[in-house]
């Protein structure tokens, strides 16, 4: 009998050893990853004591200037569908803080205030007077901020299934299940197995045949940037929606576009409902078949929304 325990411990032993180093992920550089994830247009910013990942493209001189903020786990390549049909537009993404290239804030702080003020040194950095500013998810909760902290030099805001209003997730990708259960914060930091990174980013489009090999890759291999994962874990416990923020939201005064997925199980479509029953003025489009990130999933549908906003702006300064 101590024999076959022994060998049953054995087996249960290799297993286990098998299972651990087939998720075992070590940190990559910066520099490796740049060489797939930063081509050109890609440029690095020192600001705020980090060498920010940004793209800048467009006229320099054109009548309007667009900032699009990625969300939790994302990166500015999440995009490049809206990018391509804003050519006559100065357009301005980076990666934020924590996430893409970018990686972690040196003074480790994920505080909402914090990336507002990242915003307002982008500005500042880019030589920015005013933008349309528009978020996607933890994106959209720094645009709606923004506008409210710099009223002067936000034009207009884009929430696109934005968060910063509590909610309740009818389905979370198994990656930030994992992030947000402080006890795994230094497993999760070690392991990550590609199937959980695929596993996240099908449960977010409403549509999960459009995920291709090479958005896993994107998520999978940035996610594996150097001080990103223990970034990410303070990230949520650092920043969490609380119920008073709706009355803040409330005095938002900026043109508003709301746009959402109607299969956004992350942050349900009522979500944006209540957003645009708090922002006077505002308005909401929902896109049947779409996730949580809808203008991943289908730009040209999703930009359409925008491109009417945009006409609609006074010229001039």
């Amino acid at each position: 009998m101590k024999r076959i325990l022994r060998l049953l411990a054995l087996v249960v032993g290799l297993g286990l050893a098998i299972a651990i180093g087939s998720a075992w992920a070590p940190d990559r550089s910066p520099e490796e990853l740049a060489a797939r994830w930063a081509k050109p247009p890609s440029t690095f910013l020192p600001l705020a004591g980090m060498d920010v990942h940004l793209r800048d493209e467009g006229p320099r001189d054109a009548e309007r200037t667009i900032l699009l903020l990625h969300g939790t786990s994302s990166s500015l390549h999440t995009w490049d569908g809206w990018v391509e049909q804003l050519a006559e537009y100065r357009v301005v993404r980076v990666d934020l803080p924590g996430f893409g290239l970018t990686g972690p804030s040196p003074e480790g702080d994920y505080s909402i205030s914090a990336y507002v003020r990242f915003v307002g040194a982008l500005f500042d950095a880019l030589s920015i007077e005013r933008a349309v500013v528009a978020g996607n998810s933890f994106g959209g909760w720094i645009a709606w901020e923004a506008a409210l902290a710099f009223p002067d030099r936000v034009e207009a805001i884009v929430l696109v299934d934005a968060s910063g209003i509590p909610f309740e997730a009818q389905s979370m990708p198994i990656g930030f299940q994992l992030a947000k259960t402080p006890a795994l914060g230094p497993l999760v930091q070690k392991l990550l197995p590609r199937s959980v990174v695929e596993s996240s980013v099908r449960n977010v489009y409403g549509d999960p045949s459009r995920v291709t090999d090479e958005l896993v890759d994107r998520h999978y291999e940035l996610a594996l940037r150097e001080g990103n994962r223990a970034a990410l874990v303070a990230r949520f416990s650092q920043a969490a929606p609380k119920e008073e923020a709706i009355a803040r939201v409330a005095t938002i005064r900026v043109p508003t576009l709301i746009l959402w997925g109607a299969e956004d199980r992350l942050i349900p479509p009522s979500v944006g409902e209540r957003f645009a029953d708090a922002i006077e003025g505002s308005t909401l489009v929902v896109f049947d078949g779409l996730g949580h990130v809808p203008h991943e999933e289908d730009p040209a549908q999703t930009l359409a929304p925008l491109a009417q906003l945009l006409k609609s702006l006074p010229s001039g300064p």
